[in-house]
């Protein structure tokens, strides 16, 4: 496995970590949620928060910026619409993860039901 450099790896993080960052916020996921559905204009996704505006035209901005959010400006209305591949990526990774906890826990199952086996 190869050493990481810990100031490099802060000056550019993985696209992950954008991602997860951007998903840790309630108010993110709730928007990465009405998505889901179908694309919606900044009015129509600030509507149901109760924030000043320019304080969720912030939360928009993050998850544009890791690629979850792609946006497009028709005269003066601004609509977003979500972009999957991102959501693949963190997927991916949580499955991989999945997949090596499953592993690990099947490993302490079987060492555990040695010893039992080996103390009868």
């Amino acid at each position: 496995m190869p050493m990481i450099n810990p100031q490099t790896a802060s000056q550019n993080p993985p696209p992950i970590d954008g991602i997860f960052r951007a998903l840790a916020d309630p108010t993110r996921r709730r928007v990465v949620e009405r998505l889901n559905r179908s694309p919606a204009s900044v009015s129509e996704l600030a509507e149901p928060f109760e924030m000043a505006l320019p304080s969720f035209i912030e939360h928009l901005k993050v998850l544009e910026g890791c690629g979850l959010l792609q946006s497009e400006k028709t005269g003066r209305v601004r609509t977003y619409r979500l972009s999957p591949e991102p959501l693949k990526l963190a997927e991916n990774w949580l499955s991989e993860q999945r997949v090596l906890w499953e592993r690990r826990l099947d490993q302490f199952d079987a060492y555990v039901m040695n010893l039992k086996e080996s103390e009868k």
